[in-house]
């Protein structure tokens, strides 16, 4: 057990400014040291080596299973990968009481949630450090790939006009999470119905973020470096065919794009519906840069993880 206090990663709100940043450098720092690597060989220095990270999966993932696995092993450690099926999280058992059986098992738990409160009370009684795979609130890891992908793209995020078009979701609120950090000027772009909670809203703009509300998705991305979307329809939503009637007019289109810059770039979370949040020409064309984002993911995950298990206070 580290002497030092446990870091959580939960949100990024909630994580040191500095850190954060510190985080993003390690992740270039990683990705470039081993480029050209096999996927399968650990990193020089092995910082994981002799560590467990439990991989807990309440809703299916592809992303963020591959890039935590993968990272864990290329940091030289071990994984235990488990879905809710296979446990008692919640139901059988109490979270508290799976949060401090697992302490006492693993060095670190990583949970991808159905709800944020679940992720709350597990870190609470956790005594080894707990990361947000997602949750229906928020999707740190993921912002911090998108981060790592700006980097690399345009050199830095400060300055960056950012446009999210559609429903102001859970990724949508860890931009606004990220805004003030990474200091870039957010346009949310939703339709009514769909903005971001405004506690979210709050915390950003209480934070120095520059952020804009818009509905109209062709003034939303007006000038902008980079559109963002994310699918219309998520997993447990129960009103389909409501959400994508009232979300239509906010697809990215390539005459959407050709409002924002034009050396705009467009990134997703993926996976993407084509031809309802976006159509083929704009992921597929030469603007997408969200293959790039998807591997970023294990490099980000990779920074992350080294974070919460450094030894140091």
């Amino acid at each position: 057990m580290n002497a030092s206090p446990v870091r959580h990663f939960l949100d990024l709100w909630a994580v040191p400014p500095t850190a954060l940043r510190e985080m993003l450098a390690e992740a270039l720092r990683r990705k470039r040291a081993r480029a050209g690597w096999e996927k399968a060989r650990a990193d020089a220095d092995a910082p994981l080596a002799g560590r467990m990270v439990a991989l807990i999966f309440e809703k299916p993932s592809t992303r963020t299973r591959i890039s935590f696995e993968v990272g864990v092993r290329q940091l030289g450690g071990q994984v235990l990968g488990l879905s809710a099926a296979e446990m008692q999280l919640g139901r059988g058992e109490t979270i508290e009481d799976t949060a401090r059986v697992l302490s006492g098992f693993v060095d670190a738990i990583m949970l991808r949630a159905l709800r944020h409160e679940t992720l709350e009370r597990l870190a609470q009684a956790a005594q080894v450090p707990v990361i947000n795979g997602l949750t229906d609130r928020s999707h740190p890891c993921q912002i911090m790939a998108d981060m790592l992908t700006l980097e690399e793209h345009f050199g830095t995020t400060r300055g960056l006009k950012v446009a999210w078009v559609g429903d102001g979701n859970n990724v949508a609120a860890s931009f606004l999470h990220a805004a003030s950090v990474f200091e870039f000027e957010l346009t949310l772009g939703s339709p009514a119905g769909y903005q971001s909670a405004r506690a979210d809203l709050a915390r950003a703009e209480a934070a120095g973020a520059s952020i804009r509300l818009m509905s109209d998705p062709f003034e939303a991305v007006s000038g902008a470096d980079v559109v963002v979307a994310d699918t219309f329809v998520s997993m447990g939503d129960t009103n389909k065919e409501q959400r994508l009637a009232d979300l239509a007019p906010y697809q990215v289109h390539a005459g959407l794009m050709a409002h924002a810059a034009p050396h705009a770039v467009f990134l997703h979370c993926l996976p993407a519906h084509r031809d309802e949040e976006v159509t083929a020409d704009v992921i597929d064309g030469p603007q997408s840069l969200v293959f790039q984002e998807a591997e970023n993911r294990l490099h980000a995950q990779k920074a992350i993880l080294t974070w919460c298990l450094a030894q140091r206070g």
